[in-house]
């Protein structure tokens, strides 16, 4: 399975130092994390719901320097709760990080 390249592989890199097995599992940690937070975008229906979760994701983002996953948690922000198009955008990249939606 191919990851995107870039700044997340060099966050991930640093934390687990020569570790694969513990480079694995901070991978899967952020996945995972980000995948949940999608969902709960995906499942937000009102203003609120939708603000935390893609706060949530923003800042998960932020953490791992997954620059490209904070732009569109931003564009999330700045749109309307089940916009379809950024969610599109936000499960494409969490597949390219190796994440396989719910």
């Amino acid at each position: 399975m191919a990851f995107e390249s870039g700044a997340l592989d060099a966050t991930l890199a640093a934390a687990a130092g020569e570790d694969s097995a513990l480079l694995a599992e901070l991978r899967s940690a952020f996945v995972e994390s980000a995948l949940r937070q999608a969902d709960l975008l995906r499942r937000s229906r009102c203003d609120g719901n939708w603000a935390v979760a893609a706060m949530r994701l923003k800042g998960l983002a932020a953490s791992f320097h997954a620059e490209d996953l904070l732009l569109l948690a931003d564009e999330a922000l700045d749109g309307v709760p089940g916009d379809p198009a950024i969610l599109r955008k936000i499960e494409a990249k969490l597949a390219s990080y190796g994440g396989k939606s719910a």
